[in-house]
């Protein structure tokens, strides 16, 4: 059995990320904050595509509860690992940094990089004994070139794609990759506040993408093809930023 842990997976990219994975044969971890319902509907979804799972409610930014958490299911789960862990967890709270309270500050910063750092380094350890492991960092296009009234979730995502860069280089003689997909503007939750009609004019494809195109980019960095490729930050924008 393969297991895959994909956080904030109960909508958006998460969720399509979980539901493409089951189609490529793993047993979905579904972790999320609150959303009962959703976590629910996304997990029948993944039983839908021909595999099965578990729910992990839990705050990734809360590092000893997610420890313990990931600490429970591998030790009722003797013998097997998680093999692909996809860190999609993440908020936005948009303002200009001279209005910008340190709740919007610091909120984002601890479920963006704090949930990374707490979830990578809970399973990372039997990555490295099986010496075989994907990590799967979802950053975004405002980490790779800043975006105004994202100086919080650019300067978090930013401090991923560094990380994911440098991690990379720590595991790969043990054959874990490391690498980041950089999304430009996706039809999400999280960009249902955007004026869609106006952005999609800068964009040259003329259109969001869409949930599953990201979760095809890492259904492939998650397969056996994908092995040599570690350390690199892909950008999926429609052509808005190269």
């Amino acid at each position: 059995m393969k297991y895959a842990l994909v956080t904030g997976a109960s909508r958006g990219i998460g969720r399509a990320i979980a539901v493409r994975l089951a189609r490529e044969g793993y047993n979905i971890i579904i972790n999320y904050r609150s959303n009962d319902s959703e976590a629910e509907a996304a997990l029948e979804e993944v039983r839908q595509a021909g595999s099965d799972g578990c729910l992990m409610r839990c705050d990734v930014s809360d590092r000893e509860a997610l420890t313990q958490h990931i600490e429970e299911w591998q030790a009722s789960h003797p013998g097997e690992y998680i093999e692909v862990l996809v860190n999609n967890a993440g908020i936005r709270k948009d303002n200009l940094l001279m209005w910008m309270s340190h709740e919007e500050w610091r909120s984002v910063l601890d479920i963006n990089l704090e949930g990374f750092f707490a979830a990578t380094q809970a399973v990372l350890k039997d990555m490295l004994v099986k010496k075989n492991g994907r990590i799967i960092n979802i950053v975004s296009l405002s980490g790779l070139k800043g975006m105004p009234g994202q100086t919080n979730y650019s300067a978090a995502k930013g401090a991923i794609i560094a990380a994911t860069k440098a991690l990379a280089q720590e595991v790969a003689k043990k054959r874990v990759t490391v690498n980041a997909i950089a999304p430009g503007f996706i039809a999400t939750d999280l960009t249902g506040d955007l004026d869609e009609g106006e952005l999609k004019k800068l964009i040259p494809t003329g259109r969001f993408g869409k949930p599953e195109e990201v979760a095809a980019l890492a259904a492939f960095l998650a397969s056996p093809d994908a092995a040599y490729i570690t350390g690199e930050v892909i950008s999926i924008n429609g052509g808005l930023y190269t």
